[in-house]
């Protein structure tokens, strides 16, 4: 409606003040409404836009959280072991403050989790890893026992003598026997699948750890193992607490303190499950080209790859100088 048919309509209708007012907010609010509107459309579509495209992994049904609708309602939490392997600390100078720090036996709270630099592949990966690791190593553990579990990958993951991702910390070493957390390299994995139930506990809790959530009992430890194992280990750490079904180390003077967790997250995670097996036997099989039967090859494609004789050619069907213009028959030759 234009101005002229608003103002005749007026005139018509001879609108009190008060009408005249409220006809005036009904189409400002009017155009408000498709202004807003049409803003969050095009938010929308510059996010869509800037988002993109799943591929490989993220196309099939391996988007964060999949494990849980391939889990069972029946079948309990298959757990590993439930120890951290060891690993050499990092090759690297100390830093001239190391030599000042006093002995320190105090438990110190870890920083925040922060994923502020990660993509949704990322935020994506992590979730999953993160969860598969709390569900095989502590499934039936109360909160404060996974969130343990969790507070200690995401310190792994800050500290310079482990992978500086989530899923690159939960599957190191799962190329070979010795990997660093024992459900992803002993077959716990492939013993049945998930617990519904326990799985969606587990995903909660790596959800907030993700999210900032920190198990301050737990400080700066990196190493954990149950009480019916004894890892050669143990006693050359400090042990920071006992949850759960876990006792919890860290490293002994400077690396055990929290200035040596400095290793930064900036994303990059790779694709969650265990690491290819070093070594393993590749087939000729695996790795053949399939090849048609002749059976299944239609008559007419039959010869279809035998070199045609000259004979047989088409006639050249080029246009003959008939076709073509006076003014253009000459266009090829050099200028002189």
């Amino acid at each position: 409606m234009n101005g002229r048919a608003i103002l005749g309509w007026l005139k018509v209708r001879r609108l009190s003040k008060l009408g005249v007012v409220g006809l005036v907010a009904i189409v400002l609010a009017g155009v408000s409404a498709h202004a807003a509107i049409r803003a969050i459309v095009d938010q929308s579509a510059k996010a869509s836009r800037a988002a993109a495209p799943p591929v490989g992994y993220e196309s099939q049904d391996h988007f964060p959280g999949a494990a849980y609708f391939y889990a069972t309602e029946e079948e309990a939490p298959v757990q590993s072991q439930g120890a951290t392997g060891t690993i050499a600390l990092p090759d690297l100078p100390l830093p001239p403050e190391a030599a000042l720090l006093a002995p320190d036996s105090s438990i110190r709270p870890a920083a925040p989790f922060s994923m502020a630099r990660a993509s949704a592949v990322d935020r994506g990966r992590a979730l999953q890893c993160l969860t598969t690791a709390i569900y095989y190593e502590a499934a039936t553990e109360p909160d404060a026992g996974q969130q343990a579990v969790a507070q200690v990958i995401l310190n792994r993951a800050r500290h310079p003598a482990f992978p500086a991702t989530v899923c690159g910390v939960v599957f190191q070493g799962s190329e070979h026997a010795g990997c660093q957390f024992s459900f992803a390299c002993d077959g716990a994995m492939n013993r049945g699948s998930p617990s519904k139930a326990y799985w969606l506990r587990a995903m909660k809790v790596a959800a907030a750890a993700l999210n900032g959530h920190v198990m301050a009992e737990v400080g700066m430890a990196t190493h954990y193992h149950t009480y019916a194992v004894t890892p050669s280990w143990n006693r050359s750490l400090v042990m920071t607490a006992a949850i759960g079904a876990h006792f919890f180390h860290r490293w002994q003077g400077y690396w055990g303190t929290p200035a040596a967790f400095r290793q930064g997250y900036a994303g990059g995670e790779p694709m969650p499950g265990p690491h290819a097996r070093i070594g393993a036997p590749v087939t000729l099989a695996a790795v053949a080209v399939p090849v048609t039967p002749p059976a299944a090859i239609q008559p007419a494609y039959a010869q279809s790859g035998t070199p045609v004789a000259a004979a047989k050619l088409a006639p050249d069907t080029l246009p003959g100088d008939s076709q073509i213009l006076d003014r253009w028959k000459d266009s090829g030759k050099a200028l002189k």
